[in-house]
């Protein structure tokens, strides 16, 4: 068991939180399989370091397993819709704690364009002229308390109200119990209509105030707004890299995982979900309490629609 000795790494607590989140192995199956060689939490922490610093996959420090196989578990989970089935289940834990619903039934949606690097393919990348930014354009979807519920991400040329069709045709299929949506006035017009007839949502546009100069804080926007700030805190998020969108996609709800772990773990939050039993810890995760927070020295998910369906 490598020493923790990151700032992404997790933490005891944070690992308590995620562990049971996590699929079981294969060899402790009924099927049975090969055991694997690198501890979860090892996984977990190298993914959380690319994220978190935006270095090469190629780049990981030697302590942490290899890249290939750090890549590997990132691209399996996304694609078997692990993760968006992990930033659901705790974005719920942390409605409970607020006293709200594990749920939530209105949302805010809102879009932000980011230049694209070298790796990323002209066929999924555009040019945002309102910004002026050649690129991808990550389209957020939160509740009205800043967590996440869903990314998606396009090229930057497609206009926003082209792509919540998509956006809000996935919300509707992995959360059928919202009812509103506010979102800016990029959003207005036709689509409020087709929303309502098809997918029986309720889009506000909340529009800029016309005798307004300067920054304004605008009711309900700011939450979403708040959120892109936080995932931009990940350097790997500060351009897109990404070759598939759908690693983007993935990177950016690790980014989220991140804070959420983070957030329960600070207010002493004990998981709620089954624990492996206790023979599966090692004595790296039996620290006092006291030493769980403490930094050393540096040293297809259900309901995916492929980008480009249903517009």
């Amino acid at each position: 068991m490598r020493r923790r000795r990151y700032p992404s790494d997790t933490t005891n607590a944070e690992w308590a939180l995620l562990e049971g989140l996590l699929p079981t192995p294969a060899c402790e199956t009924s099927k049975g399989g090969r055991p694997e060689k690198h501890p979860r939490r090892e996984i977990v922490d190298a993914i959380r370091y690319v994220v978190d610093t935006g270095c090469k996959w190629r780049a990981l420090p030697a302590d942490f397993p290899p890249w290939r196989t750090v890549w590997g578990f990132m691209a399996r989970w996304a694609a078997a819709g692990l993760i968006g089935q992990i930033r659901d289940q705790l974005a719920g834990r942390i409605r409970r704690d607020m006293g709200k619903g594990p749920r939530a039934v209105a949302t805010v949606i809102d879009s932000q364009s980011v230049k694209a690097a070298e790796t990323v393919s002209k066929a999924t990348r555009g040019y945002d002229a309102g910004k002026k930014i050649n690129g991808r354009k990550r389209h957020l979807v939160v509740d009205t308390r800043g967590l996440p519920l869903m990314v998606m991400v396009t090229p930057a040329d497609l206009h926003d109200a082209a792509a919540a069709k998509e956006v809000l045709f996935r919300l509707r299929l992995m959360h059928p119990e919202i009812t509103i949506v506010w979102a800016d006035s990029a959003y207005a017009g036709k689509l409020v209509d087709w929303a309502k007839h098809h997918l029986n949502l309720t889009i506000k546009p909340v529009s800029r105030p016309k005798d307004a100069s300067g920054f304004v804080v605008l009711p309900r926007r700011w939450v979403v707004e708040r959120s892109l700030a936080w995932m931009m805190h990940a350097r790997r998020h500060a351009r897109d890299y990404e070759r598939l969108i759908q690693h983007s996609e993935t990177l950016i709800t690790w980014a989220a995982i991140t804070l959420m772990t983070r957030r329960l773990a600070r207010k002493g939050a004990t998981p709620s979900w089954p624990r492996k039993p206790a023979e599966h810890f090692t004595d790296a995760d039996r620290q006092p309490a006291s030493e769980a927070n403490s930094v050393p020295p540096a040293g297809p998910r259900p309901g995916y629609v492929p980008p480009g369906v249903g517009l």
